[in-house]
């Protein structure tokens, strides 16, 4: 004759409240956890993570892919995909792993892509309140910046004068004009952005 199972003493004694409360509290602080890492995400060709992929710490204003997404890992921070370079045209915000973004065959086509929001208790978009003054062969930005939020003067490294420089020709560049006669970079926090931008029609 079998015996009934029994519960381990050290658990008969904890109420089944106090047991599920305990998992609550596992389940939110590994969501907890998740939020404080740094902003980071690896996109894949192939849906199910699988394919050629590319790990993404840090805002890519132009990804150059040859192939299209169809799925994303994120490890921390929230995302901001675009279809265009410099964070233009549709866009779509990820926020936790998607194992097939759309179909298995199709995929979508991303070329820029950057954390947004807050993440490890930081502030990473900081709001564009550009001040826009135009004219006939140039127009004047005072905070560069595309869906709201300012431009990094080189998301790609270390903030230098031929760096911003090249940044800013590509923001003017996307907005219509030839490129950038004088830029300038502003530090916010620990990031430094563009400032001051004078975009034109042609090279003085």
């Amino acid at each position: 004759m079998k015996r009934g199972l029994r519960r381990p003493a050290a658990l008969a004694a904890i109420p089944l409240f106090a047991v599920a409360a305990l998992v609550g509290a596992d389940i939110g602080s590994a969501q907890t956890d998740k939020m404080a890492r740094p902003a980071e995400a690896t996109i894949y060709r192939d849906a199910g993570f699988n394919g050629p992929a590319v790990f993404v710490g840090e805002a890519k204003p132009d990804l150059g892919l040859a192939w299209p997404v169809n799925s994303i890992r994120v490890t921390g921070g929230t995302w901001e995909l675009c279809e265009r370079s410099y964070y233009r045209g549709n866009c779509k915000t990820y926020t936790s792993d998607q194992p097939v973004l759309q179909s298995p065959s199709r995929g979508m086509t991303f070329q820029s892509m950057r954390p947004i929001g807050r993440s490890g208790g930081s502030f990473i978009g900081v709001e564009a309140r550009d001040q826009v003054t135009s004219g006939l062969f140039a127009e004047f930005h005072t905070e560069p910046g595309t869906r709201g939020y300012r431009i990094p003067a080189c998301p790609m490294g270390r903030a230098t004068a031929k760096c911003a420089a090249r940044t800013a020709d590509n923001y003017c560049k996307a907005i219509g004009w030839n490129g950038s006669a004088r830029e300038h970079m502003q530090t916010v926090g620990r990031v430094v952005f563009l400032a001051d931008v004078l975009c034109v029609k042609s090279n003085f």
